[in-house]
C-alpha cells in the first residue's frame, strides 16, 4: 500500500522516505496504521504523526527539569506556530543538551526536528492547515500538564475527570488532525458533525488502553502516574507505591477500573471508523487495526490487570496482531463490530483457527 511512492506528496524523496522509516521506529502500532494506507494519505499521517511524537518524547522525558521541559514545548509550539517568527533550528537546540547518549529511535526523531518540519512544509497547504490547529493543541496541553506537576517531578493525576483531560491532549487532538485530514474534500454536514462528535472517543480509547497496560513502564521510566489517585484511594493505594508488591491486587483493581473505562468509548470509535471517509488513501484497515488491537489489549487487561503493575507488562501476541492486520487488509466480509465481538473473548489467530 503505501510502499507505492507514485503518489507521494512534493517535497523531497529522502526526507519523505526517512520520515517513514522512523515511524516504524518509533511505534509499531502507528507503524501499522502507516503501512495500510494509501499515498498520499499515508505521508500526510505519517509525516502529522512525527509532528507530534516530537513534543511527546520531550513529555515523557523525566530527565529533563520541569521548567526547562515546558520551556522547550512553548518553543516548539511557537516554531509550528505560521504567524511566528521562532525557528525550528531554536527547538532543537534548546533540547540538544538533554539528548540521551545512547539516543533511542525516538529521541533521533527529536534531533531531526528540522528535518521532520522541512518535510511538513513541503506538503500541500491545505493539509498542514489540517495538521497544525490539533498540534498545537496537543504541545500547549503537554506543557500545561508539565507546569501543573513541577514540584513533583512527573506527572500525578488525580481523578477521572483530570485523567480524560490529559487524554484529550496526547490522543483526542490526534482524533482531531486525523478528521481534519479526511474531511478536507466533499462531505455531507450530517457525517462530518458525526465524525467530529466521535473523533476525541477514538483517540481517548487507545490513549487509555496505553494508560492501563503501561502503569509500571510510565512509573519506572517516567516517574508518571496516570492511575487517577482517588482510584487508587479507594483501594487504599497511595499513588508513588502504585507498583509495590505489597498493593498489587488493589492497584490491579485500579488497572481493571481504567481498563472498563476505555471500554465506555469503544461505541463511538467504531461508529467514527464506520463514518470515516476513503479518501486520498485513506483506508478503513488503517483505523480498524489499531481499534482491535485496542480491543484485545483490554481483554487481556480484564484477565489479568496485575501484570501492568510489573516488567511483564500486557500485550497481544504476535500471533494475534499478524490475524488482525491480515484479516483487515485481506478484504474480509466481517464488519468491525463482528471482529470486535470475537476478539473480545478469544484471541483472534485462535478464533481464525477455530473457524478452520
Amino acid at each position: 500500500m503505501s510502499g507505492d511512492t507514485l503518489d507521494r506528496p512534493p517535497g523531497d524523496e529522502a526526507d519523505l522516505a526517512w520520515c517513514h522509516e522512523s515511524v516504524q521506529g518509533v511505534s509499531r502500532t502507528f507503524a501499522l496504521t502507516v503501512d495500510v494506507l494509501d499515498e498520499p494519505m499515508s505521508s500526510y499521517i505519517c509525516v502529522g504523526y512525527l509532528v507530534c511524537r516530537i513534543a511527546d518524547t520531550v513529555e515523557d522525558a523525566g530527565h529533563i527539569p520541569p521548567a526547562d521541559q515546558a520551556d522547550i514545548l512553548r518553543l516548539y509550539d511557537a516554531a509550528l506556530d505560521p504567524d511566528d517568527d521562532t525557528d525550528i533550528e531554536a527547538f532543537v537546540e534548546a533540547v540538544e543538551p538533554y539528548v540521551p547518549e545512547e539516543r533511542t529511535e525516538d529521541w533521533n526523531v527529536v534531533i531531526n526536528a528540522t528535518r521532520v518540519v522541512r518535510t511538513f512544509e513541503a506538503l500541500p497547504a491545505d493539509v498542514r492547515e489540517a495538521v497544525i490547529p490539533p498540534a498545537r493543541e496537543l504541545v500547549q496541553g503537554m506543557a500545561m500538564f508539565v507546569e501543573r506537576y513541577a514540584d513533583t517531578d512527573g506527572l500525578r493525576i488525580q481523578s477521572r475527570e483530570e485523567l480524560e483531560e490529559y487524554c484529550y491532549y496526547a490522543a483526542g487532538t490526534v482524533g482531531n488532525l486525523i478528521t481534519n485530514l479526511v474531511t478536507r474534500g466533499d462531505i455531507d454536514d450530517e457525517r462530518r458533525n458525526r465524525l467530529y462528535e466521535t473523533a476525541e472517543e477514538f483517540g481517548l480509547l487507545l490513549q487509555l488502553v496505553n494508560i492501563a497496560k503501561d502503569v509500571h513502564s510510565d512509573y519506572e521510566e517516567e516517574n508518571n502516574v496516570y492511575l487517577p489517585a482517588d482510584w487508587l484511594a479507594d483501594e487504599g493505594v497511595p499513588q508513588d507505591e502504585v507498583v509495590a508488591p505489597e498493593h498489587e491486587p488493589q492497584a490491579a483493581n485500579v488497572v481493571a477500573r481504567t481498563a472498563r473505562h476505555a471500554r465506555s468509548f469503544l461505541d463511538d470509535a467504531q461508529t467514527y471508523l464506520e463514518t470515516v471517509p476513503l479518501t486520498d488513501g485513506n483506508t478503513v484497515a488503517a483505523w480498524g487495526i489499531p481499534y482491535l488491537l485496542a480491543v484485545g489489549t483490554l481483554r487481556e487487561l480484564l484477565a489479568n490487570p496485575e501484570d501492568a503493575l510489573s516488567d511483564r507488562g500486557v500485550k497481544v501476541s504476535r500471533q494475534e496482531v499478524f490475524a488482525v492486520v491480515s484479516t483487515m487488509t485481506g478484504g474480509s466480509g466481517d464488519s468491525l463490530g463482528e471482529l470486535r465481538e470475537s476478539i473480545q473473548h478469544t484471541p483472534y489467530h485462535r478464533v481464525q483457527t477455530q473457524a478452520d
